[in-house]
């Protein structure tokens, strides 16, 4: 499997010039808001969003300035999601750093998030880029939805399987789904490339949503040590799911019984666990999985071969052989 480094090689200039240029956009004169910008950049992730928008650019045709702000305002919308999401979940730690919130109190971080959103909705109104503003606008609204869904499910405790992928959808496959639709329409691509483009970032995110999934039953650098997590905030995934779907009547109400008054208790977690790998959830799961990578892979195999369609080709490899 390729690094993220490697996959990166096409568009590794573009990348190091889209810093710079991400930087400059989040710039204010207010010198807290500026503060808190700089400790934002500086606690960048691996950086997919912006190297799925350019490879799906460089796919599809050459890249331009528009395809910079294509991914200037992927990473402030999504940004702003984020900011917001800790503030909802009272959440102290993202990505290893402290969150806006836990540094800056709700208000600010919520001001912030406003903030965020303003500057990418407003960076692609001045540049007149409103097909891009449309596609992200899109999956800003989808993600919101497939979070409200998400929590009404956990609620009631009845995720089947369409409900499943209606939520994954929304909640991450629609963001990457947008990084590749909008690098197809910032060099403008016809309307049926880019959306062979989306069906292939969204066909990518429900493969790396599922790699997400499997991850908490301790399938990654940390075989065999289940974290959980999932289980404690009680959503339903595609192995659980499966596992209850093929369990008798009264392992069913048991293992639900669990998730609904005791998934905070590390024992109890454990039971829920080894029901779901008894029950054959990790392989149906990482079964569906390479289904939905050998579809991504097949949408692109219509795109012209080079340099940029072999990394992303590589990228989707990525996403589901990852280890964290």
């Amino acid at each position: 499997m390729a690094s993220v480094e490697e996959i990166k090689a096409p568009v590794r200039k573009e990348m190091e010039e889209f810093e710079h240029r991400f930087r400059e956009s989040m710039r204010s004169h207010v010198p807290l808001l500026d503060k808190i910008m700089h400790y934002i950049v500086k606690r960048k992730g691996k950086q997919l969003r912006p190297m799925f928008v350019f490879l799906a650019a460089k796919t599809c045709g050459e890249m331009n300035d528009s395809s910079y702000r294509a991914a200037s305002l992927i990473e402030l919308l999504h940004t702003a999601t984020l900011v917001h999401d800790d503030v909802v979940d009272d959440a102290h730690m993202r990505r290893g750093f402290f969150s806006l919130n836990a540094l800056w109190k709700n208000k600010i971080a919520v001001l912030v998030g406003d903030y965020l959103l303003s500057r990418g909705l407003l960076l692609s109104v001045d540049n007149k880029d409103f097909r891009l503003l449309g596609i992200v606008s899109n999956a800003v609204k989808e993600m919101s939805e497939g979070e409200l869904l998400q929590i009404e499910k956990a609620r009631r405790l009845d995720v089947d399987e369409a409900v499943y992928f209606e939520i994954i959808r929304q909640k991450t496959a629609v963001l990457i789904a947008s990084c590749c639709s909008c690098g197809a329409a910032s060099v403008g691509s016809d309307d049926t490339a880019i959306e062979q483009m989306r069906l292939f970032g969204e066909q990518t995110g429900i493969a790396f949503q599922i790699k997400d999934d499997l991850f908490d039953f301790g399938t990654g650098d940390d075989i065999g040590k289940a974290t959980g997590n999932d289980i404690k905030e009680k959503k339903f995934t595609l192995p659980l799911i499966h596992a209850l779907k093929n369990s008798s009547y009264f392992d069913k109400r048991r293992i639900i019984n669990m998730i609904k008054n005791d998934h905070n208790d590390e024992k109890k977690i454990k039971t829920v666990t080894d029901f779901v790998f008894k029950s054959g959830g990790i392989e149906y799961a990482t079964t569906r999985m390479h289904e939905h990578k050998d579809k991504a892979l097949q949408l692109l195999s219509g795109f012209k071969d080079s340099e940029a369609k072999k990394a992303l080709e590589q990228l989707v490899v990525y996403t589901i052989e990852r280890k964290n």
